[in-house]
């Protein structure tokens, strides 16, 4: 088992892992480091038990947090999950029929004739003009 040396507070520690580990054990003690410089900081000096313990405390209220909107974005990927299979499952919609009049052919024939009765008019009406 590797034995690594880590620095948590500005405190050398031992600590034995598992074999290809240790950069996960590396990671965590910068976690826990990051936290006790914080407490450092704000606190000064303290007993190396109570850094350790704050520092813990802090990076488990951290978590806490984390996993706490982990769970609640869970429930917002349920729900949408649902309201797919909903979606996927609802009834196809029935398409919508237009209907579109048609004119009766004597209605275009009559249209037509009149059409062409105001189109004598007028040329009549020119005929007249022009003499």
């Amino acid at each position: 088992m590797p034995e690594v040396e880590i620095k948590i507070g500005g405190r050398g520690f031992d600590v034995s892992c598992q074999e290809g580990e240790e950069h996960y054990l590396h990671s965590a003690a910068k976690m826990l480091d990051d936290e006790a410089q914080a407490l450092a900081s704000q606190i000064g000096r303290l007993p190396e038990a109570r850094m350790l313990l704050m520092a813990g405390l802090m990076l488990a209220d951290k978590t806490a947090g984390v996993e706490d909107r982990l769970r609640e974005m869970q429930v917002q990927v349920d729900t949408l999950k649902t309201e797919l299979e909903r979606l996927k499952n609802a009834p196809k919609a029935e398409p919508t029929r237009v209907e579109v009049p048609v004119v009766p052919q004597s209605v275009l024939e009559t249209l037509a004739e009149v059409a062409a009765r105001a189109e004598a008019l007028a040329s009549q009406i020119e005929e007249r003009a022009e003499s």
